[in-house]
């Protein structure tokens, strides 16, 4: 007995089969590219796995959908990466693997296996973020992801940028959300200035969003 686990991420896809103890069996990666492409990488890895499979857990990136009432339930949305908006990723998988499938955040995902398996394992609520191309939060609080007919946006909540800082941010969305000051490419474009400002900015705005989010949580 098998499950399959897809980190579908926005430049990369990591695949892998594991046993009921955790143990990972086979892991593979691909560059995340047209769906057609991508998805076919990921059927071909798992039909080696098809007669032990049980169930497939998916970690994606978004904006998606996962509200499981919604018509569009499974589909990632208005996705900045074109070819890839309005994708029914769920319904992609359901056609190949007849077994269940769980659809999440690549960040919820990760924020999950921090709660049951890392840094948050005994607590009852946990916010995990991650910092990268862009910036995302999955928060659990009372042992539940938050959620409503959507998953948050944490990247993209809009900040009182520091005093100092100058850069008008980069998101072609909020322009100046914490996502557009402190993500990988806002991170790029400050490299022109000097190294230790650059680093204090960003950790400005980082360390704002975690004051909120523990505010708006309150954590145990």
């Amino acid at each position: 007995m098998l499950y399959g686990a897809i980190e579908a991420g926005g430049t990369k896809f990591v695949c892998a089969v594991g046993d009921e103890s955790l143990n990972i069996q086979k892991r593979a990666s691909f560059p995340t590219t047209q769906p057609e492409e991508t998805m076919k990488q990921v059927m071909d890895f798992f039909n080696q796995y098809k007669k032990e499979l049980v169930a497939i857990g998916v970690g994606s990136f978004g904006p998606i959908d996962v509200h499981v009432d919604s018509t569009t339930y499974g589909y990632i949305t208005s996705t900045p990466k074109l070819a890839w908006q309005n994708f029914d990723f769920v319904g992609t998988l359901k056609q190949a693997f007849d077994i269940p499938i769980a659809w999440t955040t690549d960040v919820n995902a990760a924020g999950y296996g921090e709660y049951a398996f890392g840094k948050g394992k005994g607590l009852s609520s946990v916010i995990y973020y991650t910092v990268g191309t862009g910036i995302g939060g999955g928060a659990i609080q009372e042992d539940r992801f938050i959620e409503g007919f959507s998953h948050p946006e944490m990247g993209h909540m809009l900040i009182t940028p520091h005093p100092d800082d100058h850069f008008s941010g980069n998101c072609p969305f909020h322009e100046n959300c914490l996502e557009g000051m402190a993500a990988g490419p806002a991170i790029e474009q400050r490299a022109g200035k000097k190294d230790k400002i650059s680093r204090q900015m960003i950790l400005f705005g980082i360390w704002k969003l975690i004051i909120l989010h523990n505010v708006l949580i309150i954590p145990p």
